[in-house]
């Protein structure tokens, strides 16, 4: 993990350590010794991508600073059901004092990040790239992002400062697509690009001639995308959104798109099945 995701999590586990802990672990402080040592592991419980061990280690080190850490799988790598992914010794009270924060971590991110794995396999021998959105957990948009990077797929914008997004009521407003790209391309350094939301092939025309960098093709069928990606033949970067399931991705990339954004990696993930097991 880069620096920023780390302060990311470390934001994020000083939130959940007061949610879940607050003055103490009743149930774990009143009969285990404060010294006693244990071993434990993470155990895959399915098969897909793991992602977020090292947000899982500062979860326990936060309990217990003298933590051994052992990576068995490290972030990215593909497990399988019974997979031992990390082995560590700590306080018995940490381990279970712990334990609950760092599995969620740990199976929120594996979730997204095995989710866009299986989108990435759906889609290869074809250009297009998986995309996320800003459809993130609040709070959570670096660590998400960062799942959806560490299972192969890519990040759209992080958010509504580092990329121009000319959507439908941007464009009631401004009065269409071509005055809504001239008034804000005159304010921003041409470095950052422009992307124009279309729905209909009338409105690509248009994005087309105002000279967005990007458009997206929303909530469009096969036949209306593979005759949009016809005519901006190459002008400008092509996205497809909306509706977007496993099963469907392949079809899509073959329209000829160079993107595909999923609101679903990360708004709608399952979390990943892992165990903590003490180790005798």
């Amino acid at each position: 993990m880069k620096e920023k995701e780390l302060k990311s999590a470390e934001i994020l586990f000083e939130l959940a350590i007061a949610e879940d802990i607050g003055e103490g672990d009743i149930t774990t402080n009143n009969f285990i010794p404060e010294e006693e040592k244990k071993s434990a592991v993470f155990v895959a419980k399915d098969s897909g991508i793991v992602a977020g061990l090292q947000v899982a280690e500062m979860v326990f080190r936060k309990f217990d600073s003298q933590l051994e850490w052992n990576v068995k799988l490290c972030d990215g790598s593909k497990v399988e059901k019974g997979d031992v992914i990390v082995e560590f010794t700590a306080h018995y009270r940490a381990l279970l004092t712990g334990e609950r924060i760092a599995l969620n971590f740990v199976q929120r991110l594996s979730g997204i990040a095995t989710l866009a794995n299986r989108c990435m396999n759906e889609v290869a021998g074809y250009k297009a790239v998986i995309l996320d959105t800003r459809k993130t957990l609040p709070g959570y948009r670096t660590l998400d992002k960062y799942a959806v990077k560490t299972g192969g797929a890519s990040n759209h914008r992080i958010g509504l400062y580092d990329m121009v997004m000319i959507k439908d009521n941007h464009i009631q407003i401004a009065g269409g697509i071509k005055p809504a790209v001239e008034a804000i391309r005159k304010n921003i350094p041409i470095s950052i690009k422009i992307e124009v939301e279309t729905t209909t092939i009338e409105q690509v025309q248009e994005a087309i001639q105002a000279g967005a960098d990007i458009i997206m093709l929303d909530n469009m069928s096969l036949e209306e995308m593979s005759a949009c990606v016809k005519l901006i033949d190459g002008r400008a970067k092509v996205e497809a959104s909306g509706n977007m399931t496993l099963e469907r991705l392949g079809q899509v990339a073959a329209t000829g798109v160079d993107y595909i954004s999923i609101g679903a990696l990360t708004h709608s993930v399952k979390a990943f099945d892992i165990s903590q097991r003490i180790v005798d």
